[in-house]
Formats: structure tokens, C-alpha cells, sequence
């Protein structure tokens, strides 16, 4: 698809599934499920708020490829595998996002892949006339 730009994280799954960590199309830079994972290594192991902040950086970074921050953001989502660490994500959300305030959407889910996972987060941004 022409005018199609893609981000990979690194990420062993990309290719393994055959995805990138971001894709931009005209105004919208859409990021996809994102976790505390760098490589193999997962961060905040047992602790939801240091799983959310490495999360949210990681989506960041991948829309930084496309010269953007968080202002840009539009939406987020927040899934959980637990509703008691529903404060806990939030504050780290807020502390990216206080100012910005995009759309969001927080989920409670069965849960991921990997166990230790609790939180995994998605980001829309947007390019406006910059694209």
C-alpha cells in the first residue's frame, strides 16, 4: 500500500507473526499491542505501574520514528489481566498523558502469552498537517 510507513520494535514475534510495532498511513500512526518486554528481557516483573510506564515509552518510541510525542496521541488502551491494578496503570497513564488526555479505553482481560505479562498498551497518534 503506497504511502504506508512501518516501525519494527525488534520485537522476536514480528517476524515470527508477521507484524510491525507501528504503522503510519496518511494522518493516523496507529502502535500495536506493546508490553513491558525489551527483547527477552520483561520489565517490572510483578508490578503493573513499572510494566505500564516501560509499555508506554516502548509505543512512544515507536512514534517518535514518525517525529511525533506525546501530544500527538489520540487514544490509548489499557488491558489488565487483573481489575486491582486498575490505579495503579492509571497513574502511570496519567503521568504520560495527564496533559494530552486522549480517548482511552481500559480492559480487564483472561490474560497474554506470558504469564508475568499484566498490562499491555496500544496508542493511536495523530499527524495532522505534518504528514
Amino acid at each position: 500500500m503506497s504511502g504506508t510507513e512501518r516501525v519494527s520494535s525488534g520485537s522476536p514475534w514480528e517476524d515470527a507473526f508477521g507484524f510491525s510495532r507501528a504503522v503510519a498511513a496518511g494522518d493516523r500512526v496507529v502502535v500495536g499491542g506493546t508490553t513491558s518486554f525489551k527483547g527477552t528481557v520483561l520489565y517490572g516483573e510483578g508490578d503493573p505501574y513499572e510494566q505500564a510506564k516501560v509499555a508506554f515509552a516502548t509505543a512512544l518510541e515507536a512514534v517518535a520514528e514518525f517525529g511525533l510525542g506525546p501530544e500527538s496521541v489520540i487514544r490509548t488502551r489499557m488491558l489488565l489481566t487483573h481489575a486491582r491494578d486498575v490505579d495503579a496503570v492509571g497513574r502511570a497513564h496519567k503521568e504520560v498523558f495527564g496533559d494530552v488526555r486522549p480517548v482511552t479505553t481500559l480492559m480487564v482481560v483472561e490474560g497474554f502469552v506470558d504469564p508475568r505479562v499484566l498490562v499491555e498498551v496500544e496508542l493511536e497518534a495523530y499527524r495532522g498537517a505534518s504528514s
